[in-house]
Order: C-alpha cells, then sequence, then structure tokens
C-alpha cells in the first residue's frame, strides 16, 4: 500500500499547482516540502509543512501533505490525526479520504477505512484508484471475493499495471485458486519484469507445489532486482533448507539478520537449524537473541531446552521448560520432557508429578480436541521445532518486537545539562524554551560558549587548560559565588574528559558555596548517572562464568545488575524545590526514573516537562518510548510522532519497529 502514495504524489502536486498563498514565504516553503515528497526526504517535508500550518491553521492541504509524509514514515497514527485535519477543515477533500483510508487500513481499523472508501468514491466515482486502495484492503481484512471485484473494475480502466496483478493474484490464491493466482503473476512480471513482487509471489506457489528449483531461480530473479530484501532472503533460505542446502539456507539467514539485526523469526530459524546440524553453541545464542526481541515467545524456551538437554545443561533445561510452562499453563510436552529431565536428575518424586499433569493434559485435549488453541499445546504428537515456512507471516505476532526496559536505556535521548562547546538547537523563536534564569546565569562572561545540551561534547586539552585557568581565578577570588563558578567550570571540565568522580566533587564543592543556584545541581545529577551508566557499560563487558565449565550456561547473567540513580534523583528533586518552574528538571527527573525501572513515575515526569515546555520534543519522545513499554502502544506512538513532528528523526525508526504491529 505504501507504493500507493508514492506513485500519486507528483499527481497530487500538478493538481495543486494553482494554489496560492497569503505570504510569499508560505509559496516557499509549501514548494520546497513538496519537493521533498516528491524526493523521498519525508522528514524534511514534515518541517516545512509544519511550517506552513504553524503561520496558517487554516490551510488544509498543509496537513493533508504531512500526513502523507507522515504515512511514509510509517507513522499512521501521526498521519490519521494530520488527515482528520485537513477533513475538519474541507469536509469535501476526497484525497483526504482515499488516504484517510489507506491510514485506517494499516492501523487495522477496516469498517472505518471502508466508510472513507465510500465517501471517497461518491465524491469522485471516476477515480479509479480508490478501488485499487481499498481492493487491497479488503485483501488485508480477508474479504478476497471483494477484493478481486475491486481490482477487476481497476483493471479494466488500467489493464496494464503489474501491482494490480500481483495484489489480485494474491487474493486468489488466498482463496485457494493457485491457478488463477498463478496466472496473475505471470501477467505481472510479462508487465514490468523489473518488478521483483511478481517473482516474489510466483515463486511462493512453486514452493507451495514443492517445485523448489522453480521458486530458487524466481527468487535469485528477485534479489538481483532488489539486494536490500530481507525477505527475499528469508523466503530463499527456507528454499534452500527444503532442498536440503544446509548451508545455503544458514548463509541466507545470517544475511536476513545483516539486513535487519532484530528479526527474530531469522535467529529462530538460524537456531532450529543449528541445532539441527549439531551446532549448539551457536544455537543457544540465537535462542537468546530471540528471547532479546520477544522474551515471552513459548516455543524459544520448549526448544532451547532440548538444545540444553545435548550440552548436559539439565538444571537450565529444567528451568526453560519450567518457563514454557508458566508462558502455556497447558503446555503438557513441556511437562512431558521436564519429566524426562527430572529422571535423569534423580529428582524421582517430582519427574512423577509432571508426568501425572501430562498425563491429565492430554486426556483433557482428546476430550476438547476441537479447541485449536489449547490442542497446539497439549498433543504430544506436535511437533515443534519446524522451520516457519514460507506460508508463515514474516512479522508473526508471536515474533514482535517488544521494547524492553534494557533497550529504553539505549534508546532514550539522553539528559540535559550545561556544557561547554554546546550549540543552542536551531528552533523558531516561538517554540523556544524560555527561562530567564538561564539567560541570567549564562551572561557571565567566564562562561562563554556553555549551553544546555543533551550532546555528548568532547573538548580538546587546550579548552581544558582554558577552563582550568578560569577555574583557578574564580577558586581564588574572595566572593563565594565566584568561588562557586570557578568549582562548577572545573567540574564541566572534568565531566567532559569523563573524570567523574572528581567533577562531583567540584560540582559539591560549589553547591557548598551557592547550595541556591539549579545548575549545580543540575550538572552534579547528570554527572552521576554519567558514572553509573559508564560503570554499567565496564561490568556489562566483562563475561562472566558460572561455577560451571560450561560457558553458554552463563548465558544472560549479563545486564541483571540494578545500579541506583537515587542521589542523581535526589539532585533533581532539590531543583524543584528551589524552582519548580524549570523544564529540564522534569525530562532529566524522567530518564533518571526510567534508568530504575520506575516506568509510571518516569511518565508523570516527563508530562510534568512537557507542561512547562510544550514544544519539548525529547520529553515526548521518551514518554512515548515508555508508554510502547507499559504496552499503552497508541498513546506512545502518538508521543513519538509528536516528537518526529518537533523534529526529533529518530522518532520514524521507532515507530516502524514498535508502532506497526498487531495489538498484545
Amino acid at each position: 500500500m505504501k507504493n500507493i502514495v508514492k506513485n500519486i504524489i507528483l499527481i497530487l502536486f500538478l493538481g495543486i499547482s494553482s494554489y496560492s498563498f497569503a505570504q510569499y514565504d508560505k509559496y516557499y516553503y509549501f514548494n520546497r516540502g513538496r519537493e521533498h515528497l516528491i524526493n523521498s526526504r519525508y522528514a524534511y517535508a514534515i518541517t516545512d509543512f509544519s511550517i506552513i500550518i504553524q503561520s496558517d491553521s487554516s490551510l488544509y492541504e498543509g496537513y493533508f501533505f504531512r500526513g502523507i509524509a507522515k504515512y511514509n514514515l510509517n507513522d499512521y497514527i501521526g498521519a490519521l490525526l494530520d488527515f482528520n485535519k485537513a477533513l475538519s477543515i474541507n469536509p469535501v477533500f476526497t484525497q483526504a479520504y482515499h488516504y484517510r483510508a489507506i491510514t485506517l487500513s494499516q492501523l487495522n481499523r477496516f469498517d472505518e477505512a471502508m466508510k472513507d472508501y465510500e465517501t471517497a468514491i461518491d465524491l469522485r466515482p471516476d477515480h479509479v484508484g480508490i478501488y485499487f486502495s481499498r481492493g487491497i484492503t479488503y485483501l488485508m481484512s480477508q474479504k478476497f471475493d471483494k477484493s478481486i471485484e475491486d481490482f477487476n473494475v481497476f483493471l479494466r480502466h488500467e489493464p496494464n499495471v503489474s501491482d494490480a496483478f500481483v495484489n489480485r493474484g494474491t487474493a486468489y490464491l488466498m482463496s485457494k485458486d493457485t491457478v488463477r493466482a498463478l496466472e496473475d503473476y505471470n501477467k505481472a512480471i510479462y508487465f514490468n519484469s523489473f518488478d521483483p513482487n511478481g517473482y516474489i509471489r510466483r515463486a511462493r506457489i512453486y514452493a507451495m507445489r514443492n517445485e523448489n528449483q522453480k521458486a530458487m531461480k524466481d527468487l535469485d530473479q528477485a534479489i538481483r532486482l532488489d539486494s536490500t530484501s530481507s525477505f527475499v532472503f528469508f523466503s530463499r533460505a527456507l528454499v534452500k533448507y527444503a532442498l536440503d542446502d544446509i548451508d545455503g539456507a544458514l548463509s541466507d539467514l545470517t544475511k536476513v539478520i545483516s539486513l535487519d539485526p532484530h528479526n527474530a523469526l531469522s535467529y529462530y530459524n538460524r537456531a532450529l537449524i543449528r541445532s539441527q546440524i549439531g551446532d549448539y553453541n551457536n544455537a543457544l545464542e540465537d535462542y537468546g537473541h530471540v528471547m532479546d526481541i520477544n522474551p515471552d515467545n513459548v516455543l524459544v524456551y520448549y526448544n532451547r531446552a532440548a538444545v540444553e538437554i545435548e550440552l548436559n545443561d539439565y538444571d537450565a533445561a529444567i528451568a526453560d521448560y519450567t518457563r514454557a510452562i508458566e508462558l502455556y499453563p497447558d503446555f503438557a510436552t513441556a511437562y512431558m520432557n521436564r519429566s524426562v529431565v527430572k529422571n535423569r536428575t534423580g529428582q524421582f518424586e517430582s519427574a512423577r508429578k509432571d508426568y501425572d499433569i501430562a498425563q491429565q493434559k492430554i486426556l483433557q485435549f482428546r476430550k476438547d480436541a476441537s479447541d485449536s488453541a489449547f490442542s497446539i499445546f497439549a498433543d504430544t504428537s506436535k511437533t515443534f521445532n519446524k522451520l516457519l515456512a514460507l506460508d508463515a507471516d514474516f512479522t508473526k505476532k508471536t515474533f514482535s518486537n517488544r521494547l524492553e526496559s534494557r533497550r529504553i536505556a539505549v534508546l532514550i535521548q539522553p539528559l540535559f545539562k550545561l556544557s561547554k562547546g554546546a550549540v543552542k538547537p536551531d528552533i523558531a523563536l516561538d517554540k523556544q524554551y524560555f527561562f530567564p534564569l538561564i539567560d541570567d546565569f549564562l551572561k557571565n562572561e567566564n562562561l562563554e560558549d556553555v549551553a544546555l545540551s543533551s550532546q555528548n561534547i568532547e573538548i580538546d586539552n587546550i579548552i581544558v587548560s582554558k577552563m582550568d585557568s578560569i577555574s583557578e581565578i574564580l577558586i581564588r577570588r574572595d566572593d563565594s559565588k565566584e568561588k562557586a563558578l570557578g568549582y562548577f567550570i572545573k567540574g564541566m571540565s572534568q565531566a567532559q574528559i569523563k573524570q567523574y568522580s572528581s567533577s562531583i566533587n567540584y560540582y559539591t564543592k560549589a553547591i557548598a558555596l551557592d547550595p541556591s543556584n539549579i545548575f549545580y545541581y543540575l550538572n552534579r545529577g547528570v554527572t552521576q548517572s554519567e558514572m553509573i551508566d559508564f560503570i554499567s557499560n565496564i561490568e556489562n563487558s566483562i563475561p562472566r562464568l558460572s561455577l560451571s565449565d560450561n560457558i553458554v550456561s552463563s548465558k544472560n547473567v549479563m545486564n541483571q545488575r540494578s545500579f541506583d540513580y537515587k542521589e542523581a534523583i535526589d539532585d533533581m528533586d532539590k531543583i524543584e524545590s528551589l524552582n519548580p518552574a524549570f523544564a529540564y528538571l522534569y525530562y532529566n527527573r524522567g530518564n533518571l526514573l526510567c534508568l530504575s525501572n520506575k516506568m509510571p513515575e518516569a511518565i508523570d515526569a516527563y508530562t510534568k516537562a512537557i507542561k512547562q515546555y510544550p514544544y519539548f520534543a525529547e520529553a515526548y519522545f521518551n514518554r512515548g518510548l515508555v508508554s510502547i513499554h507499559l504496552r499503552d502502544t497508541e498513546k506512545g506512538c502518538i508521543d513519538i510522532s509528536k516528537s518526529g513532528e518537533l523534529g526529533i528523526n529518530d522518532a520514524y525508526s521507532i515507530i516502524k519497529r514498535y508502532c506497526l504491529s498487531e495489538e498484545e
């Protein structure tokens, strides 16, 4: 569906070329935003259309085109909000109904999408592109007959469009009509032999028919046309596996992982293959990657236990079977296998209990065999170590990317402090943060080139020497505030060369002399956090082994130590007691609470920061991450979208990764 939006952006702009603005600069930003859209520079386009909207909020085209830019960055929630706004201003804007329908489809809100398609068709019955889009929505909602009807309408008017044949072919395939599906895929390739999609789809049919050599030929051609598609390599890996080309399958799965390091499905399949060929240690490593991405996948624990048995690590196997049972209490086969392992380790009574529970669940399964959800894990004849094949959803929900607290620590925008050499962000005047106390403090001639920033500024020895000279002069003076400033400058220089303990000591001296200066607490708190993170990174880089000589049995020991950010948080609390209007104290406290795994409290802190400063992009971004972690995905994605709108480009990789999967 993404291609639909891209392909007609130019047509839309041609249709709006006579658009006139009240002021020249609006026209300039509109044209520049248009160029960015046409050239796929979507983040830049968002910035330009946001400027237009800020200058005149009644221009519905600004919201519409910004919505298209957001859509192409996978920010469907943000796009939906913009299309809603465009339609509230102009209720007969056909294209907005069309693209809102497409966006609603991506959000799986199919009934609402259909209403918008109907409205768009009523307004513009001659616009056949709407039938194409609705055909895809019918396909996504598994209404295959209706999908075929819409593509028939489209193809009567546009008989040479390969994408229409690809999609109609898929609708036929899902309707179990492989003959017509193959005919449509052949036509798609005929009309556009340079589009890999036709080859990929046709290969699927060949694989279903066990015509694997034909499937290989098509997938090879698809890769020649697009060597960046992880799905093609994944598909070819499964075909190679079916052809007993184990090395080739492993090579392709490794390629998928290099293209998409968070593709749990490829780690999982590679782990299964490695297990089958006796490469147990690497299989364990792959299962570890799957668990990092999705720790609640029951099959990962079940299959990893089998590998641990091969390595005679029975305690680890029992622990994994136990975890599988915790995740799915009716997993009869896990009980049965755990019983076997317990027998091997002499736990006979416990083994007997597991065996009895398994038998009870199997008996229950035979009574309730119609319950497929139950039968999957109760049926002892079920094979759980098959590769997920071509008919599996590549983004299967059980392998969805879940935002874990460890990843939040990596992804959140960093803390703010005063730094030498920092550059003020390029923000429109009316969106800047105004806090007079900062300007008053930084007017001091000794704080030249110092600004509030989250950047990790590195300074060279010349700058360090200059800062130290200034600090020594100030420290020798009689005035306590000047002495305090000297210690503060020395603390800054030490922090920026990563001498954290020394830096904290100087900040503490500054606070003792001038306990009302909030910026001294700010920098000390942030430096305390940086020191903790530095120690954490060092400790986590050192392998730790258990008493067992089996290295792999101690995997996942790392990253389990928690660190205490209380002193840093106390500094932010002190700032609040001195000046509760300072937005950055709440933002920093939110980060520190997040790092302390106090997520609801972190959200409260970010919310206070945003209340003080409504254009605080980093606060929206971090609050969105925490909300996603707490499974409030929709609210989190709205915040991430807002941060992207305010200039955080990292927002769109987060949206793509965490805002596109089904709700859990």
